[in-house]
């Protein structure tokens, strides 16, 4: 892909697996990226990569300003609005992407500092139980689905840019709006860490004999409760209310499992039922959104149609 003039450089703010993977991921493309961390060992382990991080946040964001670059915001949420605090200080004409596992918690904060007109959501659904700059890979996207943000405030050149972007880096994208974007990762990315987590209790509860026995079922179960405690509730609690929402309606299921159990000794109704969701999933086809212009009549909406139905960009005309 060539990398125009107007897109030749990114700030990353927060160089972790995804932030990290990013910024190796946009350099390996073509990009002039630098990025910033918040400890002097994230940075350092960067640069002795050959990478360009600091930790000094004034001057990362001067540099943005100066060159106007996206500014991609790759901390939890909990760090968001010191970010953008910052951002407004130093480089308050920026454009800004996000790759935070919720879109409407980050919008929010984005017009409380009056940020929101340069910003377009988006979220790599991608990453790894690991964590810090030595997880990070610039493959890490390849073939993952990008969530961009199409609402009602999103400019097209900037739009396109953060496409560029996401694409760039190996990824397919998926337009969505904020809350469907939060409803729909409460389900399948937030709802396995409390799955995950419930499921490691479970099995360490049988105590040694039971880990023995352990293997394929319960590995790829609990693989997200690997995930460091404190990285867990940064992304599952600024949802709260999607997820609060589905893991009622998933306990519902499971409370129906119960009683067919003790009433019929069967778990019939679960185990077809799931059956045919995890076909659902796996017989899933993208197909490619073509001939929707950003910035011609209807665009946005267009897109959001286009996303809901499983549609996918893999490139920009």
């Amino acid at each position: 892909m060539v990398i125009s003039a107007k897109q030749a450089s990114v700030c990353v703010l927060g160089t972790g697996l995804i932030g990290g993977s990013l910024l190796r991921a946009a350099v390996t493309a073509g990009y002039v990226a630098w990025g910033y961390n918040r400890t002097p060992a994230g940075a350092h382990a960067a640069r002795a990569d050959g990478f360009d991080v600091t930790e000094d946040l004034p001057a990362a964001l001067r540099r943005a300003e100066e060159t106007d670059a996206l500014i991609v915001i790759a901390v939890p949420m909990p760090a968001v609005d010191h970010m953008l605090s910052a951002i407004a200080t130093f480089a308050p004409h920026c454009p800004l992407t996000d790759v935070v596992s919720v879109k409407a918690p980050v919008a929010a904060a984005m017009r409380e500092h009056g940020l929101i007109d340069r910003y377009v959501g988006g979220h790599p659904m991608a990453g790894t139980s690991e964590s810090g700059w030595t997880a990070t890979d610039p493959g890490l996207f390849h073939d993952a689905v990008w969530a961009v943000g199409v609402d009602e405030e999103v400019r097209a050149e900037l739009w396109t840019r953060v496409v560029r972007l996401a694409l760039a880096c190996g990824s397919v994208v998926v337009p969505v709006v904020a809350a469907e974007h939060d409803r729909a990762v409460a389900r399948i990315s937030h709802l396995p860490h409390v799955l995950a987590e419930a499921l490691a209790l479970a099995g360490a509860a049988g105590g040694d004999l039971a880990l023995g026995l352990a293997a394929g079922s319960f590995r790829d179960g609990t693989r997200v409760a690997g995930t460091a405690p404190d990285l867990v509730r940064a992304i599952c609690e600024p949802n709260s209310g999607a997820l609060l929402e589905v893991l009622d309606e998933t306990l519902r299921v499971l409370d129906a499992a119960r009683e067919q159990l003790r009433t019929e000794h069967s778990l019939t109704d679960l185990a077809e039922a799931g059956h045919t969701a995890r076909l659902r999933y796996a017989s899933a086809r993208r197909w490619e959104i073509t001939g929707i212009r950003p910035g011609e009549h209807d665009w946005l909406e267009r897109l959001r149609a286009a996303g809901a139905r499983g549609g996918v960009l893999t490139r920009l005309d």
